[in-house]
């Protein structure tokens, strides 16, 4: 899933609606830790590891993938906060990793010399936990005193604790929260906003905080000031902040579902809301307002297309008299797929048909100028600024960071200067495979209703097509998140330099034409994103690049619900499927963990009208005894505390009943990502890899 603002662990218990024991006789898996469904975890881990561990090179493998995960050469990437910037290292010295920082000119140094601020692994030691860093909000203009939030073992929820980047030291007696899924920012020294696990009753349906609140310094959290209260169904609420000090804005936004929210200024008066399209995204940038639409929106006499991006004065819209400008709009194959701002700069980084390009609005003169920016091409660009607008005078004002990377070609971190195509390159990684003789290209396929869809091949050296090719198909399709051209040593060690073909699909429910793409695979038109796989599977075979038995898919969270539909849909199209960290009881997903924030997307399976396009893919409920598939391997984490584990759980033990003879790993720390650390990563992915040779052929 896409990454959201707050976080929490629900409880599994069964409530009105749900299915009973009678009808789901697996419904004890959901029991994350319970001692039955723990041992049922341990034997099926037990009998995958005999299998895969066992085969030959696996041990081979896994070194040859940490290897990679470990390298020297990674580029660190980093948070700029003052004179500082900051990195979380991970690597064979430090698993859990060291919070380190270094200045900007040390950084772009061959060896930088970096201060340790934080040690996790010398923390977890001392504490007896196994604390994963997640993330760090930090007081400016100093960034002395921050508010670290600590996972244990990679969950969502997380510990606050309040920290001192100038002592090393967590301050005592500051600011502290226990574990939940919490939302924490500055509003001064000595008060925080927060939203997180007040007791009964101030959770959303979803797991998240449903109540912003003031907190002050040396006062029990439950005298903390509420601020806003949304309503249980909401998703989340949450507070934004912009500037420090009397310039400091505040912002509470009430998510109402993953899409669409309310936004709210504190002001000394009380609360006031923007008049804004419910799914359009804010952004303040000094004196003016930026806004990103997903629909198209009729504000000031204007109208503007869903997918644009405008601009306009902050003090204008919120007298009441809104006047906007357009500095993107989408067409057919164009889409905005982000963009960052500088101090008199917006910089946009364009799709075009799932290739990235530059463009920037300068803003120093009475007019805007717009110029394009030359940059590599084509590939993946990504942006982010360097611009701090709490410094009363930023020598990084006009900087910003590009990386491109392709899928044969290694990341290249680089700063660059808004106005100009002057770059200095900062980092960039080695070739952790050989890519000669290696060939990427982009095909279009038309789905079932005639609508086509790009897909890229990476052909690895030697490769004919002559349909029998190991080839690896990865798709996701959901929550507008786009799948783009990029580099893996993981991906080159264990599958392209060994001889396999990797497939790329970019399915509707991405985000790859901006948010129409989306839409038009969401809730009653889901299956269209299946739909769209199953043409880009059927053309591999057609175009003789593979075979179905030697074609494999793989895909993860959403991702793991499309391996499931297509699996119970098409499974004579394929002879290996990944099903990583899934949904797969499309009838309970509402009720375990987060899912109950994602029915914007698939809808409310205790709605009858909704719960009849649902039933038609939802792969617990499809799969039977008379289906003839191919072995499946299923991987999850106990961790995860945002997709359930007792989604993939469930369906393992009821193929396994089907007799099926599916596999099954879950590693028990990880999280929604699967994995704590490198040696956890190298592991899964070892296991992924050698499964999907042993199917597909190969060595």
């Amino acid at each position: 899933m896409k990454p959201v603002l707050l976080a929490s662990l629900l409880a599994t218990a069964l409530t009105a609606g749900a299915q009973t024991p009678e009808e789901d006789p697996y419904l004890w898996l959901e029991e994350v830790s319970g001692e039955k469904a723990m041992a049922w975890v341990k034997a099926r881990n037990a009998e995958t590891e005999a299998l895969l561990k066992n085969r030959p090179g696996f041990e081979a493998l896994r070194a040859e993938l940490l290897e990679g995960l470990n390298a020297k050469d990674r580029i660190p990437r980093f948070t700029r906060m003052g004179d500082w910037v900051y990195n979380l290292w991970q690597d064979d010295k430090h698993k859990r990793g060291i919070w380190r920082r270094t200045t900007l000119a040390e950084y772009a140094k061959a060896e930088p010399a970096w201060e340790t601020v934080l040690d996790l692994d010398a923390l977890g030691a001392t504490e007896g936990k196994s604390w994963v860093f997640a993330g760090a909000n930090c007081l400016a203009p100093d960034y002395r005193r921050c508010l670290l939030s600590l996972s244990p073992g990679g969950s969502d929820a997380s510990a606050v604790r309040e920290f001192d980047t100038r002592d090393k030291a967590f301050v005592k007696g500051g600011f502290e929260l226990p574990e939940a899924k919490s939302q924490v920012d500055w509003r001064d020294q000595n008060q925080i906003f927060v939203g997180t696990d007040f007791g009964p009753g101030s959770m959303t349906d979803s797991g998240y905080p449903r109540i912003a609140k003031l907190w002050t310094r040396g006062t029990p959290l439950a005298s903390a000031k509420i601020l806003f209260e949304g309503e249980q169904k909401d998703t989340w609420v949450g507070v934004g902040v912009d500037g420090h000090g009397a310039q400091q804005r505040a912002l509470i936004q009430r998510a109402l579902d993953f899409y669409r929210a309310e936004y709210r200024l504190l002001t000394p008066k009380g609360l006031q809301k923007l008049d804004l399209p419910l799914d359009a995204q804010p952004q303040l940038w000094g004196e003016r307002l930026l806004v990103r639409l997903r629909s198209d929106w009729t504000v000031g006499g204007q109208g503007f297309k869903a997918g644009s991006l405008l601009v306009g004065s902050w003090k204008d819209f919120l007298s009441g008299k809104p006047k906007f400008n357009s500095l993107f709009e989408p067409t057919s194959t164009r889409s905005l797929a982000s963009f960052v701002t500088t101090q008199q700069h917006v910089v946009l980084n364009i799709s075009d048909k799932v290739a990235s390009k530059l463009e920037e609005w300068d803003f120093r003169g009475k007019t805007p100028a717009k110029r394009t920016v030359q940059a590599p091409f084509p590939g993946t660009l990504s942006i982010s600024s360097l611009y701090d607008s709490d410094l009363k005078k930023d020598a990084l004002a006009d900087r910003y960071l590009i990386n491109y990377a392709d899928f044969l070609t290694p990341d290249t971190l680089s700063l660059a200067r808004a106005g100009s195509d002057e770059r200095q390159p900062l980092k960039s990684r080695t070739t952790w495979f050989d890519a000669a003789g290696m060939r990427a290209e982009q095909h279009f396929v038309n789905s079932k209703d005639g609508t086509p869809v790009p897909y890229f091949v990476i052909y690895p050296k030697g490769a004919q097509a002559d349909g029998k090719n190991p080839t690896l198909l990865y798709g996701y399709g959901g929550f507008e998140v786009s799948m783009t051209p990029g580099y893996s040593s993981s991906r080159g060690r264990g599958w392209l330099a060994k001889g396999g073909v990797f497939v790329l699909a970019n399915i509707r429910g991405g985000g790859e034409f901006g948010p129409a793409w989306h839409k038009a695979a969401i809730r009653e038109n889901k299956q269209r994103s299946y739909d769209d796989f199953i043409a880009v599977a059927e053309d591999l075979i057609a175009k003789k690049i593979t075979s179905p038995k030697q074609l494999g898919i793989m895909g993860g969270s959403n991702g793991g619900l499309l391996m499931g539909a297509i699996v119970t849909q098409r499974p004579d199209l394929f002879n290996a499927v990944v099903c990583q960290v899934p949904l797969l009881d499309m009838k309970r997903y509402h009720k375990l963990l987060a899912g109950a924030s994602w029915m914007a997307e698939y809808g409310d399976p205790d709605k009858a009208e909704d719960w009849a396009f649902i039933s038609q893919y939802s792969p617990y409920q499809k799969v039977s005894k008379d289906m003839k598939m191919p072995r499946v391997l299923i991987n999850t984490s106990t961790k995860d505390d945002r997709v359930h584990p007792g989604h993939a759980r469930k369906m393992a033990a009821r193929m396994i009943e089907q007799g099926h003879n599916p596999l099954y790993w879950e590693n028990i720390e990880g999280g929604h990502g699967g994995a704590a650390d490198n040696e956890q990563r190298a592991t899964w992915q070892a296991i992924e890899y050698s499964y999907l040779w042993m199917q597909l052929g190969g060595k």
